[in-house]
């Protein structure tokens, strides 16, 4: 299938990247310098121009294109170009949009602007802040199989009860699969007799009150709840964000210095305390009792003030920070620096944009470690090569790198063990290499 890709942003690349090997990809954006590298980097078709002209969606082969995504970081922009491949033809499109309204408009409007899906980056953003937020020592949680399987990855600290333990001895939960291990540079996909170290990225799979069960044990705590929630920066993100927790029954406090966003903030979001000052004021910090939040979210527009405020308020003894990034590369520093988790808006939007990219079969993906692996929900058809067979002898088939995490058998969750046997129509949770992505994808 011919995919354009508008707009070579983080976004953009990432998709692009993505899809380079199962699909016939073109990427347009105005920046020269931008093209040229893109024609080296990857193996796409890298063309320079606008694409809101017609004329230059054309020359991107938009007559024979089965996709078209938009992902310019101008809302607008976005839009007029899904019109306008839309009216040139029957071309799935997607938009990107940063502004909730604009979504809500969308929605309202049973797929308006020639738009057939939009993701809101800000609202997406918000959203994973808000899974983390529940669960001690996360870096990511993505739910599946309409929340009946839920996917997480923790780091392993020093005085955890796992670290030293084998898989097979930390394993001590009903519906639960260890996935793999991240160790520095290295991922290791878990056996039983793989050893779990402290600083390793355990990805489990399982049933929420397991996932939960294993977050309660791996930090010695039985209360996971994020009771204060202090949101700091009422940027788009910031207010979406304080606005999800109450949507979830809590009443965080948000910190902004702008008089007028603050004022508007506190007019839209009843059950927010709404705080107009500088959150770099330590003094403040210290006067409003922030130390005893449960999780500080930083949420400025920029990221070397996201880290200041983060460092700032776990000097204060907060338990958890996590921090909005809009540069990728900060990510790896935000963390190695003492910050809990580090979240890239465009790397969520990506990940959203992806999943609508691959065959019907795939019901949601989740990359994890910025893309080193996925999780992929698909539904096993007659011909795949789980189908009817035991899971110990079907993996054979398959390359190294993957784990059956979960299956969803009519509504009811399956743990997968050796001797289960898949059927036709289960909803299979999996986790694999990138590497062996697209190999695992043809056969399963």
């Amino acid at each position: 299938m011919r995919v354009i890709v508008v707009g070579a942003g983080e976004v953009g690349r990432s998709i692009a990247a993505n899809l380079e090997s199962s699909h016939d990809v073109v990427v347009v954006d105005r920046d020269g310098e931008t093209v040229e590298e893109l024609t080296y980097a990857l193996d796409v078709l890298a063309i320079q121009g606008d694409g809101t002209k017609l004329e230059t969606l054309r020359q991107a082969g938009l007559d024979d294109a089965g996709l078209v995504i938009a992902c310019t970081d101008d809302d607008e922009s976005n839009v007029v170009i899904c019109g306008a491949a839309k009216a040139n033809g029957d071309t799935f499109t997607i938009a990107r949009v940063r502004r909730r309204t604009l979504l809500e408009t969308w929605t309202g409007s049973e797929g308006a602007f020639g738009v057939d899906f939009m993701v809101c980056t800000d609202l997406l953003t918000a959203q994973t802040i808000f899974r983390i937020s529940g669960l001690p020592a996360a870096h990511d949680v993505k739910m599946f199989a309409g929340g009946l399987v839920r996917m997480a990855e923790f780091e392993i600290g020093p005085n955890s009860p796992v670290a030293g333990q084998t898989v097979q001895e930390a394993d001590q939960y009903d519906s639960l699969t260890f996935a793999a291990l991240f160790r520095e540079d290295r991922m290791i996909v878990a056996t039983g007799d793989t050893h779990i170290r402290s600083g390793d990225r355990v990805v489990v799979i399982g049933s929420p009150d397991s996932v939960t069960g294993f977050a309660d044990d791996i930090v010695c705590t039985h209360d996971t709840d994020a009771d204060e929630v202090v949101i700091v920066g009422a940027s788009e993100i910031g207010f979406q964000t304080a606005r999800e927790f109450e949507e979830h029954g809590f009443n965080p406090r948000l910190i902004e210095q702008d008089h007028d966003r603050a004022r508007e903030c506190a007019e839209a979001l009843p059950n927010t305390m709404v705080m107009e000052n500088d959150a770099t004021d330590a003094e403040f910090l210290a006067r409003e009792h922030v130390d005893e939040a449960d999780i500080v979210v930083a949420a400025l527009d920029g990221d070397e003030k996201n880290l200041l405020v983060s460092l700032l308020a776990r000097r204060l003894g907060v338990d958890r920070t996590v921090a909005v990034i809009e540069n990728l590369e900060y990510a790896e520093l935000f963390e190695t620096v003492g910050i809990d988790v580090a979240i890239n808006p465009r790397e969520v939007t990506a990940e959203e944009i992806i999943r609508f990219t691959r065959n019907d079969h795939t019901e949601k993906i989740a990359m994890v470690e910025h893309d080193r692996a996925e999780v992929i929900e698909i539904e096993v058809g007659p011909e795949s090569v789980l189908a009817g067979r035991e899971i110990a002898t079907a993996t054979n088939d398959l390359p190294d790198g993957v784990v059956i995490g979960a299956i969803s058998r009519g509504g009811r969750l399956v743990t997968p063990r050796g001797t289960t046997v898949v059927r036709p129509g289960d909803h299979v949770i999996v986790f694999v290499d990138s590497a062996v992505l697209d190999e695992v994808s043809r056969v399963i």
